[in-house]
């Protein structure tokens, strides 16, 4: 496939992994781009610049073709030594960065410097355009639909991508609610130039979590997500549980006195329990809404091979098929 994004990146096809804190590790980001798309590598799921340096290194080793790191900028008292994630990027000789979270302006130039393609993920219209401004390269547009942080807005792709069609000059690619062929040729025509996956990427045979988070993906249907920390205007879009639910209970109950340390014990830390020991019940994980169409865990190139054959029978057979002199 030829799009803006595949020519940019240096990719086969328009299809790129984002980035997920447990999951964005070398495994899954080299089988990834050694299908034809972008895999990306969650920075911060390392617990120093130099684990990162040691994980993309493990996952240059594993594939030749290009791969991401995301770095998100999140807003906290103890922020971690961001200039040395990003010089371990910049080390590595990745030319692709994920951005997300806080504005990256403070981060383009050295970024930009040194080769490095920057794709800055949004939640709206006028942070993709003031992507555009700063110098980002590229933005992943993220419907409300997406599992993880989806703002405050609350506009599903349906809408976002054809606003930010009508909007935006830099490439864009689509985010939340992508998962197969129909997906990729959905997004196409509405002016994205490729799609980001991120839960559906999560059930596949080398996503590096525990298999009853694969298996809690199939047994999901697009009714089972939730939406946690809203009072705190922190959104997240994860998957339901009995901590989700104890969470969702203290929200009602405490409402606009509710503080961060009221839900702690859902959200802190639960990330190695659930990823890596599969205990399901521990608390609030991401997860989209694409839950509900996935059906199967297969090896990342099935999964691939597969979205983009779909695609080319949707356009080229279904599509055209209905267009009459």
């Amino acid at each position: 496939m030829k799009t803006k994004i595949t020519e940019m990146l240096g990719i086969k096809y328009p299809i790129v992994q984002g980035g997920m804190h447990y999951v964005g590790l070398a495994e899954l980001a080299a089988a990834v781009s050694n299908a034809g798309g972008l895999g990306t590598i969650t920075a911060l799921t390392q617990k120093s610049p130099g684990d990162l340096a040691n994980e993309i290194a493990k996952a240059q080793d594993m594939t030749s073709n290009p791969i991401a790191v995301n770095l998100t900028f999140l807003p906290t008292l103890n922020p971690p030594d961001y200039p040395a994630y990003v010089q371990a990027v910049i080390d590595s000789g990745v030319k692709i960065v994920e951005t997300a979270g806080n504005n990256p302006a403070k981060w383009l130039p050295i970024l930009k410097d040194n080769g490095i393609k920057v794709i800055h993920k949004c939640t709206t219209v006028r942070h993709s355009l003031k992507a555009q401004d700063i110098g980002c390269d590229a933005v992943s547009v993220d419907g409300f639909e997406c599992g993880g942080h989806p703002g405050e807005d609350d506009i599903p792709n349906m809408i976002l991508l054809l606003r930010a069609q009508d909007e935006l000059e830099i490439p864009f690619i689509a985010s939340g609610g992508q998962a197969d062929g129909r997906s990729l040729a959905a997004s196409l025509a509405m002016g994205a130039e490729g799609i980001n996956m991120g839960t559906r990427f999560m059930a596949t045979k080398e996503a590096p979590i525990h298999d009853n988070v694969k298996q809690a993906l199939v047994n999901a249907s697009e009714m089972d997500t939730r939406l946690i920390m809203r009072p705190l205007r922190n959104t997240e879009r994860v998957l339901t549980n009995a901590a989700v639910e104890r969470l969702l209970e203290k929200e009602r109950t405490l409402g606009d006195k509710i503080t961060f340390e009221d839900i702690a014990p859902e959200v802190a830390g639960v990330y190695p329990r659930i990823m890596v020991n599969g205990e399901m019940e521990a608390g609030g994980w991401s997860c989209g809404m694409v839950a509900g169409l996935i059906y199967d865990i297969p090896t990342v190139q099935e999964l691939v091979d597969r979205i983009v054959a779909q695609a080319r029978e949707i356009t080229r057979e279904r599509l055209a098929g209905m267009f009459v002199d």
